[in-house]
């Protein structure tokens, strides 16, 4: 759809659904973000001590719950710019979870729409367990005479301070063709000749792969492999990745706090970015 106001969309929210999910599906996206053989609690339903999920599982459901709503959208004029997931008790390896989706708030800035939506899950003892914010700048949106939003603040590294972690890994050359089995399906990401028509000459990186692969090494980095220690991670796309790119992602460590940047060589692709570890 490439016409569609604005504030008919404030308010848009789904009915709970219940979905169900298997070890298989959070074993597909752990591959998908570049999980290695033998990382087995991750990857293997028998794992001593139980197999674990990477938080960032959850835009997963996310997506699937929000297609209406990108449905009326024209998305060649969308930009994801940020994404946050809040977990608030481990994903189960398997098991129902009661989700709903909304849009949280639409800004209007003129030439764009900024548009909050996201998902919350709650496990099946009605206790939450984790929530997303996508937020995707909608271009020739605005000018609907809505309120402005808050100004993002800037939140870069310390200046001269060496990072207290890093990693580097080579996106493999198959990593899209591999993450869109779990449902994010746009042609941008398999298709050379789509790429082509969207400026870019050959797929891209899902922007969701990038943001899952840094959601992994923060795992691995700052939270020792525990995903019961991670709470919070938000970051913004500053820029696209290709299959076969090496991609750095370094943390700075602030009490409970770590500053987050994410860079290939040609430069920073996740910016103002931070994750809340215990």
């Amino acid at each position: 759809m490439n016409d569609v106001s604005m504030p008919s969309l404030i308010g848009w929210k789904t009915e709970p659904v219940v979905l169900e999910h298997t070890w298989n599906d959070v074993v597909l996206y752990a591959l998908g973000i570049g999980a290695r053989a033998e990382q087995l609690g991750f990857l293997y339903e028998n794992a001593p001590g139980g197999l674990q999920v990477f938080p960032s599982w959850a835009v997963v459901p996310e997506k699937r719950l929000t297609r209406d709503l990108e449905a009326k959208l024209d998305h060649t004029r969308m930009l994801h710019g940020e994404q946050l997931i809040r977990q608030f008790r481990p994903i189960p390896p398997s098991g129902k979870l009661t989700v709903f989706a909304e849009v949280k708030n639409i800004y209007d800035k003129g030439k764009a729409a900024v548009i909050h939506s996201g998902a919350t899950a709650a496990d099946e003892s009605g206790r939450p367990v984790f929530e997303t914010v996508t937020v995707g700048f909608y271009r020739g949106g605005g000018g609907f005479g809505g309120d402005p939003g808050p100004k993002a603040e800037p939140l870069d590294p310390p200046a001269g301070t060496a990072p207290t972690w890093t990693q580097t890994e080579t996106i493999p050359a198959h990593q899209h063709a591999l993450y869109r089995l779990n449902g994010d399906h746009n042609p941008l990401h398999i298709d050379p000749e789509f790429a082509k028509r969207s400026g870019f000459d050959r797929p891209i990186l899902h922007g969701l792969c990038t943001y899952g692969f840094a959601t992994r090494m923060i795992v691995e980095r700052a939270c020792d492999g525990d995903v019961s220690r991670f709470r919070e991670f938000k970051a913004r796309f500053a820029d696209v990745v290709f299959p076969g790119e090496p991609l750095t992602v370094s943390g700075w460590k602030q009490g409970d706090r770590h500053i987050v940047q994410a860079s290939t060589p040609r430069g920073i692709v996740l910016s103002n970015a931070y994750a809340v570890v215990e």
